[in-house]
């Protein structure tokens, strides 16, 4: 090969790697809406959602989330039963940005994975999804999966 033929090679890969960095810039709005606080003044999106209740019955209600990513929610998770139970979703928080959770007069920042509820308990996830995909939802106590206290959460 000619030294001049080498040389529009790398002139294209390099064009090339620029394409690719703004494609990826272009195609994660989110991030940078986030940078800008844009994000921050958008009123979540509430979804209330139960772990377990009253009854004693081991159910999420509802047990089907449909999210867009992008769009900022606040999922208030309540506990009417007279047991504790989990939220988790690892694989699911793994694609989303967490504002915070608040519980109380607590409020938590950071990466989250699960929040487990005691008996009456609520608390506020505030949060961003950035992934699409279908993520699976599921109480880890032993048995309660197994009982049907499962569930999905598809973000489009």
């Amino acid at each position: 090969m000619t030294k001049k033929f080498l040389e529009v090679l790398q002139r294209i890969g390099v064009v090339i790697v620029i394409l690719l960095s703004f494609t990826i810039f272009i195609a994660t709005p989110v991030k940078a809406a986030s940078l800008s606080g844009d994000l921050l003044k958008q009123p979540p999106t509430e979804i209330t959602v139960s772990l377990g209740n009253s009854a004693n019955e081991l159910k999420y209600e509802p047990n089907h989330l449909e999210l867009v990513a992008g769009k900022r929610y606040k999922l208030k998770l309540t506990n009417p039963s007279n047991q504790k139970h989990y939220f988790t979703a690892k694989d699911f928080a793994d694609g989303i940005w967490t504002q915070k959770v608040e519980a109380g007069k607590v409020e938590v920042k950071g990466a989250i994975h699960e929040i487990e509820l005691k008996p009456g308990a609520e608390a506020d996830w505030v949060f961003v999804p950035l992934k699409p995909g279908k993520y699976g939802l599921h109480c880890p106590i032993p048995g309660h999966t197994e009982a049907g206290m499962t569930g999905d959460i598809v973000i489009q």
